[in-house]
């Protein structure tokens, strides 16, 4: 990586920084260490006169014109419509995010926040989405977006967030082409926030200036409702957000597959070269993997979250690979299969996988409209609870097991979630909207049952230590039922064993 800029005197171009309207950065100096004197053109004494002039000119009109809108304009329109209906006569502030910073001077890769990106289709850093109320109890969106660096201060050259360090960003006319909003400068938004009147809410988390701003005008209650409704909004799935989830869900297979060819490789190094197998793929087809990996081979696939994925890779033991491609519009698919390392399962393993499989697939078949939300992980639960007692890992009845909640030692977790833009998607929206609610068309959910058998569980067979079995598919509620997303992948054991062949030749 090249050497940065002098961050000391660092350009003041950030979102939510205390810039009035009037108001244009200051100068960036880079000066070599230890030194402080400016020259009389404002830079340190490693820029010279000449060269701070020479920087000025020469340069083509790059601007962008006649730019189409984003393909979900249409729908960011309907959904800030939605919440402007639900809040009449309110301020609402809804923060991009900024960069977050990995270690010393460097950051991890930008991700805009959820409620942002949904509301604009934007996914820049240090903007804000602003919608400002108007008489008719309407109001009008406006995004604050830091404009092109400047040319005539030396900023897009000298500054850590100029064009030539980090890449050319939109100017805000195109960016007005592309979002179809009325875009101005980010840098004057705060001031515009302290002298506001009337109520104002902000999504908070994202943007500590822009809360700042805000301290005396608003409340942590107000701004929750704010957040449950935008929660709410994303539980059902609009045309977009269906054909985004099905790319997603499309380019994990593809990603599955990829793992499947490089096992052998897997074996040679460890679970990491899986990892990296996968992350090509998401890379290549979306913008990044919408979670950590998880690779967990033997042992290992009996941690819910192994994310470390520096095991070895064994021939006889179980792969548990839970893995999603995000696309470039920030929609993750959640998919997870177990796999025999050497491409046929052990009478044990095809046994506890079989059931799991079973359990699934009574899940997916209680997922429909109008069903309750927890009718499927019911359905799962109650298939694993039979076959643990028919196994006599646990004493009957069933009913008794259930009640108790004693098959949760090797069932563990819930059967799925809702999914979307985040992979436990709609998490803030209230319990008896979620949880305790019913579900509709539309709305795209996981059913994931698994038994786990811990290594060092004294009260099962010691051949059943050490497998961890789930089976992950990304469910569609429908209109007449459901659509499995994911389908592409096999699930039945004999046709994963299939499957794999086919892959490695």
């Amino acid at each position: 990586m090249e050497a940065g800029p002098d961050r000391t005197h660092p350009v003041t171009m950030r979102g939510g920084t205390d810039v009035s309207e009037e108001q244009t950065p200051e100068i960036p100096e880079v000066e070599p260490e230890g030194t402080t004197t400016p020259r009389k053109n404002g830079l340190s004494p490693g820029v010279s006169d000449e060269l701070a002039e020479n920087m000025k000119s020469g340069w083509a009109d790059t601007e962008l014109r006649g730019l189409e809108p984003v393909e979900q304009a249409a729908h960011t329109a309907r959904r800030r419509a939605e919440l402007s209906r639900r809040f009449p006569g309110e301020r609402l502030v809804i923060p991009a995010g900024k960069l977050k910073t990995r270690s010393n001077d460097t950051d991890y890769p930008f991700r805009a926040a959820v409620e942002y990106a949904y509301l604009t289709g934007d996914q820049t850093e240090d903007s804000v989405l602003v919608l400002e109320p108007t008489g008719d109890s309407g109001h009008e969106a406006t995004l604050y977006r830091l404009p092109r660096s400047d040319r005539e201060n030396g900023e897009f050259w000298l500054s850590g967030q100029g064009e030539l360090w980090v890449g050319r960003r939109h100017s805000l006319t195109e960016a007005e082409q592309l979002y179809g909003l009325p875009c101005k400068d980010v840098r004057t938004l705060t001031d515009r926030l302290r002298e506001a009147t009337g109520p104002v809410r902000v999504v908070r988390s994202h943007d500590a200036g822009i809360e700042a701003a805000l301290t005396d005008k608003v409340t942590a209650e107000r701004d929750a409702e704010l957040q449950t409704f935008l929660s709410e909004m994303r539980l059902v799935k609009d045309d977009f957000e269906i054909a985004e989830l099905t790319h997603a869900c499309e380019a994990t297979a593809r990603g599955f597959e990829d793992v499947v060819r490089t096992l052998d490789k897997a074996q040679a190094t460890s679970e990491r070269y899986l990892e990296g197998t996968f992350f090509l793929r998401a890379r290549v087809e979306g913008n990044d993997v919408g979670y950590g990996s998880i690779c967990a081979a033997g042992p290992h696939a009996t941690t819910l979250h192994w994310v470390r994925n520096d095991g070895p890779v064994r021939a006889g033991d179980l792969l548990l690979m839970d893995a999603g491609v995000e696309t470039r519009n920030l929609y993750t698919a959640d998919i997870t299969r177990t796999l025999p390392v050497s491409g046929r399962f052990t009478d044990l393993q095809r046994k506890i996988y079989d059931a799991v499989y079973e359990a699934q697939e009574a899940g997916i078949a209680a997922v429909r409209p109008g069903a309750k939300y927890r009718d499927f992980h019911d359905a799962a639960q109650r298939v694993l609870t039979e076959k643990l007692v028919a196994w006599g890992l646990l004493e009957g009845p069933v009913e008794r097991v259930l009640e108790l909640g004693l098959q949760r030692r090797w069932t563990l977790h819930g059967t799925g979630h809702m999914l979307g833009m985040d992979v436990h998607d709609c998490a803030t929206a209230r319990r008896e909207a979620y949880a305790d609610g019913t579900l509709e068309p539309g709305m795209c959910l996981t059913v994931e049952p698994g038994l786990y058998f811990q290594a060092d569980d004294l009260t099962v067979p010691e051949e059943y230590r050490g497998i961890g079995v789930r089976i992950e598919d990304d469910i569609l509620v429908t209109e007449d039922g459901n659509r499995n997303l994911s389908a592409a992948l096999p699930r039945r054991s004999e046709e994963v064993e299939a499957w794999m062949a086919e892959l490695q030749g």
